[in-house]
């Protein structure tokens, strides 16, 4: 280790040299005197004269022997917390940049990263993972790992109720060498220190390093400062992500039903149907309107047209691909965007999402039923301006036609007809 002379370090050792000086100087005064006494002084005087000059000299040896032990020893720990502190410093400093490089963290694979990267550089001799809630804050799932060793292979979901951590909402040390409380989850022979990341109340994830070596658990008390530092910058961070996908996701979607809203939607429409001029296929549009919704709000309560618009909702979802767009249009207005899908497929989906929303009746004890309007690019419309209203009278003309059913819009003429401009067809 370098030796840096800075206030108060090496004081001992300087106080040791000048306390040598003049030891040495009365050593010296001490041998001058029994010198002169052994002069003017004979026989059995001037032996007890040497004697004691020489007693008190070594006398003053001891004396300076142990104060320069002492002084070495306080020197000693002077250079232990000099560098202590030093290290703290470094820390610090790698806690404040990792906070700075956290808030361009976008999702959790980018806070992980900065995790990752940062305790590589503090705590090099450990592994660690980041475990993270999902959605539904069941599980845990495993979001980053590193430095991992065979004594500890860190599994891909954690469950809450099986970590100590978690249910206490405190740091939790994980060491069978020693007979500590493990947790369930606990796999492998390496000790782990398990810290739960909270912000404003609420726990985002786990923190857990790990330590395969001799003395572990001392080893890991060591460093649960750090851990902690560490486990709170990450908390923060996934903090503000959480909040940036609650306001995203309130943007996109309709907080009753959870579909899409209307923006979005509209958004989503041009990019379908730009990508299926490109590849020849068909985009279709299908317009839903519940039958008589005021009358069920005014009969039933509000509370009741919620409850059948999420069922609604529901319906729609589990009966469509993943690929298809489902939006709340407005009210009890929904809509539904069909990529490569044409006119006739798009009405026969359009009967089965008619069926299973009429089945809703039963369920909730009031007559449920929708009409529907279908228009598809390119063989009813040109282009995303058209393909919404004339899917819209579509549906009108399936009110005026008695509800309950559906009704495609006319397929476009070509350029050898001769026919008069398209109108609407209804369908039982």
């Amino acid at each position: 280790m370098e030796v840096v002379d800075t206030d108060g370090i090496l004081d001992p050792l300087k106080r040791y040299r000048a306390g040598r000086r003049h030891v040495l100087h009365v050593v010296q005064g001490v041998s001058v005197v029994a010198a002169i006494l052994s002069i003017f002084l004979s026989g059995m005087e001037a032996k007890l004269a040497s004697g004691i000059a020489a007693a008190a000299a070594l006398l003053i040896l001891v004396v300076a022997v142990l104060a320069s032990q002492r002084a070495v020893k306080q020197m000693d720990e002077n250079l232990r917390l000099f560098a202590q502190a030093r290290d703290t410093g470094r820390q610090i400093e790698e806690l404040f940049a990792m906070t700075d490089m956290l808030q361009a963290a976008e999702d959790h694979d980018d806070a992980g990263a900065v995790l990752m990267a940062t305790a590589q550089r503090l705590l090099p001799e450990l592994g660690g993972a980041l475990y993270v809630f999902n959605n539904s804050r069941d599980r845990l799932d495993l979001a980053k790992s590193w430095s991992q060793s065979e004594s500890l292979e860190p599994a891909s979901i954690l469950l809450p109720g099986n970590c100590w951590a978690l249910k206490r909402g405190k740091p939790h040390l994980n060491d069978a060498s020693v007979g500590t409380l493990c947790c369930m989850h606990q796999i492998g022979s390496a000790a782990t220190v398990e810290v739960p990341m909270m912000a404003r109340g609420q726990v985002f994830g786990l923190l857990i390093l790990s330590y395969d070596g001799q003395d572990s658990f001392n080893e890991l008390k060591k460093i649960r400062r750090v851990a902690r530092a560490l486990a709170d910058s990450m908390s923060l961070a996934l903090s503000n992500i959480a909040l940036r996908e609650k306001l995203r996701t309130q943007s996109l979607r309709d907080p009753l039903t959870g579909l899409y809203n209307r923006r979005y939607t509209e958004d989503a429409l041009d990019r379908y149907i730009s990508l299926a001029e490109r590849t020849g296929g068909a985009t279709s549009v299908v317009m839903i309107d519940l039958d008589n919704f005021k009358r069920l709000n005014d009969d039933h309560g509000h509370a009741k047209g919620d409850a059948v618009l999420r069922d609604v909702a529901g319906q729609l979802v589990g009966a469509l691909r993943p690929s298809d767009i489902i939006a709340r249009y407005g009210g009890e207005e929904l809509m539904v965007i069909l990529p490569n899908c044409g006119l006739d497929d798009a009405a026969t989906k359009a009967e089965t999402l008619r069926l299973r929303i009429e089945s809703l009746s039963e369920v909730h004890g009031v007559p449920i039923s929708a009409s529907f309007g279908v228009a598809t690019v390119p063989e009813t419309s040109t282009a995303a301006a058209d393909v919404i209203p004339m899917a819209d009278a579509a549906l009108y003309t399936a009110k005026n036609a008695g509800k309950n059913r559906i009704v495609t819009a006319d397929r476009r003429a070509t350029r050898d007809d001769n026919k008069p401009a398209p109108r609407l067809t209804v369908t039982a």
